[in-house]
């Protein structure tokens, strides 16, 4: 673990929530968004800008070279794809246990999804399933660091290195874990970063980061994410383009196709506020999760299953998330959400539905007709023509059992809250039992 956040937590809980604005928005925020609105927005265009801080100092944060700023964690992860080349008759290897957006970025692309099983104790994607579902139309993986855990990069990135695969990992949930010493983030040959508004860190509701140390793959990618401009290049805010040359007539612009992924700078003055404090954000989540894991241990509930941590790794719990023993517990998971709810609990949410069950995908709904589907494309040469149930067996019998209690409380009082209603559904089922 790096030494600032192992420092951060060592601080006393009063002092590590003093560290946190109680609605996510403090005196910093204010003044960095103040700045932006005190120069009527010209500073979007300075090579100093708003935009060119917050790229330098998440760089710097995460020991990366090059740092772009998009306005999703979708158009990261986007960009990337199409900076690394993939295309129609490309397949790219996703995980099931995921936010949509992990896949329907490869559709994008007009590539085609394929779907690697989870391990059973870390729900991250599995290192041997990826393994049986390379095929030579492979181009990608995208390795979900799930609710803030890192996966298997060892065997991951071993993987790609043999077949000659681009490794994006999507760290949406995960800031500041560690695999095996390194930051997670800097193990593939990008990370994309999510600032949506649950998320560890946010700019506002949305937006996003990707990462990278190798400049060509920098530029392409901010390319990508803007318009497709031919002058931009890898570094912070690398953006500006001198007057006299962009107001002539013979400036050529656009060289490749891009989306408009953009972050504006109000956007960048919150997130560059959130980025100076990211360590006491991480450590207040880790505290979060620390404290649910104490009540259950402390209630001897055998039928909340924790979070199971390989050595080497350290997590960032974006949330707490447990596995309902239903059988042990005598109880259903929607029933236990009710008792976790009666009992003061802030709401109990399930994992996504496997994303190949998800209708878009179950019924390749991607476009107007399911033969428009990049599977049909005439250049893809690959066996994946549809989604159903069996293809990720283990997600399948997994994801209905999980429990995410969220870690997102800005202050004791409401932490204690939280923690004060598992402990009460937990006495009230074992005592009903």
């Amino acid at each position: 673990m790096n030494e600032s956040l192992t420092a951060t937590l060592a601080l006393a809980p009063e002092d590590l929530f003093a560290l946190l604005p109680p609605n996510r928005v403090g005196d910093t925020d204010r003044r960095y968004m103040n700045e932006v609105l005190d120069a009527g927005f010209r500073n979007t265009v300075d090579p100093a800008s708003i935009h060119q801080r917050l790229e330098a100092a998440f760089a710097k944060r995460f020991g990366a070279g090059y740092a772009i700023q998009h306005n999703s964690g979708t158009g990261t992860m986007h960009t990337c794809l199409l900076a690394a080349g993939i295309g129609p008759g490309d397949e790219v290897i996703v995980p099931p246990l995921t936010a949509v957006s992990t896949a329907v970025v490869v559709v994008q692309c007009g590539a085609v999804p394929v779907f690697a099983d989870i391990d059973p104790q870390t729900y991250n994607i599995n290192p041997t399933d990826i393994a049986r579902k390379i095929t030579p139309h492979t181009k990608a993986i995208i390795p979900v660091a799930l609710y803030g855990l890192p996966p298997d990069y060892d065997a991951i990135m071993a993987l790609a290195e043999t077949h000659g695969l681009v490794v994006i990992e999507d760290n949406a949930e995960c800031f500041l874990s560690t695999y095996k010493g390194r930051m997670v983030g800097t193990i593939g040959h990008a990370a994309s970063y999510s600032f949506q508004a649950s998320k560890h860190m946010t700019s506002g509701g949305d937006g996003g980061m990707v990462i990278t140390n190798d400049k060509e793959y920098a530029k392409n990618i901010r390319k990508r994410g803007a318009l497709g401009f031919r002058t931009l290049g890898a570094s912070p805010g690398d953006t500006f383009v001198p007057r006299d040359v962009r107001q002539d007539y013979e400036f050529e612009r656009h060289d490749v196709m891009g989306y408009n992924y953009r972050m504006s700078a109000v956007q960048a003055a919150l997130a560059l506020a959130q980025v100076e404090r990211l360590d006491a954000l991480v450590a207040a989540r880790i505290y979060i999760a620390n404290r649910y894991a104490e009540v259950i241990q402390e209630e001897g509930c055998d039928w909340l299953v924790t979070p199971y941590i390989p050595e080497g790794s350290t997590h960032s719990y974006w949330t707490y998330v447990c596995r309902l023993d239903t059988e042990r517990a005598g109880i259903s998971w929607r029933d236990f959400r009710s008792a976790f709810i009666e009992n003061g609990g802030d709401g109990l949410y399930s994992a996504w539905r496997p994303v190949h069950l998800e209708p878009v995908f179950r019924d390749l709904a991607f476009y107007g007709r399911p033969e428009q589907a990049p599977n049909f494309d005439p250049r893809y040469q690959g066996k994946v023509k549809s989604y159903q149930a069996g293809d990720c067996p283990i997600c399948e019998s997994v994801q209905p059992f999980l429990c995410q209690f969220k870690t997102s409380m800005q202050t004791l009082e409401r932490v204690e809250g939280q923690v004060d209603a598992l402990r009460k559904t937990i006495r009230q089922i074992k005592s009903s039992t």
